[in-house]
C-alpha cells in the first residue's frame, strides 16, 4: 500500500513539473509587450532555465544523499513554487532572469528524482505513464493560462498549486524515507559516491549519455524547426503549420499512453527500438510528395515514435548500471538531455540560415543514425549487476 501511495504522489508531482513547462512559450507574446521588452528576450530567460537545470542534475544525488531523496523533492518543488510567483509579480526582465535561476534548479532536481524513484521502485508501464502525466501537465498548463485572463494571474494560480503539493510532500515525508531507505538497507546498496570522472568511465555510462543527448536532440528539433520546414520547403500556411506540429506533441502523450500498455509485453530495449522505427518512418512521410496527408501523418508519427524513448531509456539505468550508482547516472543523463535539447536546434538553425532549412529531414535521419548505433552499442556493453567493469 505504501508503494501504491508513493507512486500516486510522484505521478501528481510529475504533472504539476508539466505545468510550468509551457508556460513562458505560451505566455510570452503577452509577457514581452507588457514590459516593453524584445521578444528575443525569451531566448535568454530560456537559456538561463535550461542552464540551471543542467547544473542542479548533476549534483542532484550528492544532495540527496546528504539530506534524503524526499526533503530534496520537497526543496526542489518550493524552488520552482517561488520562482513562478517572482514571475507572476516581475516588472522588468531583470527580474525574470533572477526568477529563472530558482526555477531551473528546481526542474533539475525534480527530473532526476522523479525518474530515478520510478526507474529504481517500478515497472516500466509506470515510467511511460509518468511521462504521459507530464505532457497532460504541458498541456494543462497553458489552458490554465488562457482562463486566467492575463499571464501575471495564470502564473500565480500555478504557483498556488505547486504551493499545495509542496504541504502534501512535507506531511509525506516519512513515507519516502521509508521506502527508499528500506529498499535501500534490505537490497545493501553501497551509497559511497564517485567522481563523476570515474562514473563516467563505468561501462556502457558514455552511450546512455550519448543516447539521451541525441534522443532530446530530436525531439526538440521537430518541436522548434518542424512548422518552420512546412511553411518554407513545403508552402503550407502559418497557422495550418502550427497546428500539425501540435500534433507531435500530442503525438509523445499519447505514444506513451500506449506504451505503458505495450510494456506489459515488450522490455524497455525493444520499446525503444520500436519507438526508432516509427521515427525513421515519420521521417520519410515528412519528405513524401503526398500533400497534407503525408505531412499529418509524418507529425503524429514523429512524436508517436519519440513517446517510448526516454521513458525507456530512463527506467534501463538501474538495470543498466546498477541501483547503487543510478541516481547519480540519472543526473548525468538529464544534463545531457537538455544539452542536447539546447545545442543541437540554434545549431540547425545557423546551418539552415545558410544552406537551406530543407536539410531538416538530413539533419534527423543523420541523428537517428547516431542514436540507433549508441543506444545498441549501450544493450552490448552493460550487463546487469557488473558494474566492476571499467572501461
Amino acid at each position: 500500500m505504501a508503494y501504491f501511495i508513493l507512486l500516486l504522489l510522484v505521478y501528481v508531482a510529475f504533472t504539476c513539473l508539466g505545468l510550468q513547462h509551457s508556460l513562458l512559450g505560451a505566455a510570452w507574446p503577452s509577457m514581452y509587450q507588457g514590459l516593453n521588452a524584445q521578444i528575443s528576450f525569451a531566448g535568454i530567460i530560456s537559456m538561463i532555465i535550461t542552464g540551471c537545470i543542467i547544473i542542479s542534475s548533476i549534483f542532484c544525488s550528492k544532495i540527496a544523499k546528504k539530506i534524503s531523496t524526499g526533503i530534496t523533492c520537497l526543496v526542489g518543488f518550493l524552488l520552482i513554487a517561488l520562482a513562478l510567483i517572482g514571475f507572476s509579480f516581475s516588472r522588468s526582465i531583470m527580474m525574470l532572469c533572477l526568477c529563472a535561476i530558482p526555477l531551473g534548479l528546481g526542474t533539475g532536481l525534480e527530473e532526476v528524482l522523479l525518474n530515478d524513484i520510478v526507474a529504481r521502485f517500478y515497472k516500466l508501464v509506470h515510467m511511460n505513464f509518468l511521462h504521459c502525466l507530464w505532457g497532460v501537465g504541458a498541456t494543462i498548463g497553458p489552458i490554465i493560462l488562457v482562463h486566467m485572463g492575463n499571464w501575471n494571474w495564470g502564473y500565480r494560480i500555478i504557483s498556488i498549486i505547486e504551493l499545495c503539493l509542496v504541504v502534501v510532500l512535507f506531511f509525506s515525508l516519512p513515507l519516502w524515507n521509508k521506502i527508499t531507505g528500506k529498499t535501500i538497507k534490505e537490497e545493501e546498496i553501497d551509497h559511497k559516491s564517485l567522481s563523476y570522472l570515474r562514473l563516467f568511465k563505468l561501462k556502457g555510462v558514455k552511450y546512455a549519455l550519448a543516447s539521451f543527448f541525441f534522443y532530446c536532440s530530436i525531439e526538440a528539433l521537430v518541436g522548434l524547426w518542424g512548422s518552420s520546414f512546412v511553411v518554407i520547403v513545403k508552402g503550407i500556411p502559418k497557422d495550418t503549420a502550427a497546428n500539425w506540429v501540435s500534433l507531435f506533441f500530442l503525438g509523445i502523450t499519447f505514444g506513451r499512453l500506449v506504451s505503458g500498455f505495450l510494456a506489459f509485453k515488450l522490455n524497455n530495449r525493444w520499446m525503444i527500438r520500436l519507438g526508432q522505427i516509427l521515427i525513421a518512418l515519420g521521417i520519410i512521410f515528412l519528405v513524401l510528395p503526398f500533400g497534407n496527408t503525408s505531412l499529418l501523418i509524418a507529425f503524429l508519427m514523429l512524436g508517436v515514435g519519440c513517446g517510448p524513448i526516454f521513458p525507456s531509456l530512463s527506467h534501463e539505468t538501474p538495470e543498466n548500471f546498477g541501483k547503487e550508482y543510478s541516481q547519480d547516472i540519472m543526473g548525468m543523463q538529464v544534463a545531457f538531455a537538455f544539452t542536447g535539447s539546447t545545442v543541437m536546434p540554434p545549431l540547425f538553425g545557423f546551418i539552415a540560415s545558410h544552406f537551406n532549412y530543407g536539410l531538416l529531414p538530413v539533419f534527423l535521419v543523420s541523428i537517428l543514425i547516431i542514436l540507433i548505433i549508441v543506444s545498441e552499442i549501450l544493450n552490448n556493453k552493460v550487463k546487469k549487476n557488473k558494474m566492476e567493469i571499467f572501461v
